[in-house]
């Protein structure tokens, strides 16, 4: 009977163990757990910049599944005019705000942060086919892509290659890809000839070059890393021989001049919303190892830093 009555009192002691355990985790996890977030955030922007944003976005979804994140690509000048009369949060940019929009934006009573994310190599591309292009000297491209360019074939590049009319894709001119080319190739922001295929969805431009033999265009490195079966990427000599982008060569700014940085802009009404706030930190920490797997160069970690303390 003794027995029997000792048995019954460590089987409830156990259960009273088990019990307090189980609560005890249950509200270690319930403290650790992020708390729920909900909202909606409304993205546009760079083309460019786009597939950082939507891997990152994918990520902070599954944490955080009553966020609603709408993502468009209006390139970043088409980003920026929705950004600059409030229609959207964030404006992801291939490049910096330009005065004539910082204007713009204080006149409208917008005030902005400006976020460093990522580095780019803008990418000059020919068909995968090409087996006459390796390289071109900057001097080149601006002799094909400049205004006034009396450039139709490719002999009129150089007297070797063959006397076949060159097609040419590039950036629409609402992107800020546009933008940084014109301006490193040509000299002059938005000085381009007008007799070539633009568009400010990367993809559409892929598909072009992609299926035309005698095809030359530019845009994000992303995209070539994406498409090396169907592009081949030129060389680009600046003056100290020709060099290929890749991972390294854009880091250590040895891609030069067509490195770039890419941006997040943010409107300060919208970091005031805890949803917004909570998806910049994510971009900036835990967000930044999916930059490389979409084909950009991370920041230095001092740099992602330097951000992060913009949001405070």
């Amino acid at each position: 009977m003794a027995h029997t009555v000792l048995s019954r009192r460590l089987m409830t002691l156990a259960v009273l163990a088990i019990t307090l355990f189980t609560l005890f985790f249950a509200a270690a996890g319930a403290m650790a757990a992020p708390a729920s977030l909900s909202g909606d955030i409304i993205i546009d922007g760079s083309s460019t910049v786009f597939p950082i944003t939507e891997a990152v976005a994918e990520e902070f979804r599954m944490t955080h599944p009553d966020v609603n994140i709408t993502i468009g690509i209006s390139g970043t000048g088409g980003g920026f005019k929705k950004f600059l009369i409030g229609e959207t949060d964030i404006n992801d940019a291939s490049r910096p705000i330009k005065d004539s929009e910082a204007e713009a934006a204080q006149a409208a009573g917008i005030e902005y942060v400006e976020i460093m994310i990522a580095y780019d190599g803008l990418s000059v591309l020919v068909n995968h086919d090409n087996d006459f292009v390796d390289y071109l000297t900057m001097e080149e491209l601006n002799a094909i892509w400049k205004a006034d360019s009396t450039v139709r074939t490719w002999k009129d590049v150089r007297p070797e290659w063959p006397d076949e009319v060159i097609s040419l894709y590039g950036a629409g001119t609402d992107s800020g890809t546009f933008d940084y080319f014109t301006e490193e190739v040509n000299g002059e922001s938005g000085s381009v000839r007008t007799d070539f295929t633009p568009s400010e969805d990367d993809n559409v431009l892929v598909l072009g070059i992609a299926g035309d033999k005698n095809a030359l265009g530019f845009f994000g490195f992303s995209y070539y890393v994406e498409n090396t079966d169907k592009l081949k990427v030129v060389k680009v000599d600046s003056g100290n021989g020709p060099v290929e982008p890749t991972f390294e060569t854009i880091k250590d700014g040895t891609y030069s001049p067509l490195s770039r940085p890419l941006f997040l802009y943010v409107t300060k009404d919208a970091l005031a919303r805890e949803q917004v706030k909570a998806f910049v930190t994510y971009y900036l920490t835990e967000g930044k190892a999916l930059i490389p797997q979409v084909g950009y160069v991370e920041l230095e970690d001092a740099l992602y830093e330097a951000e992060l303390a913009k949001l405070n």
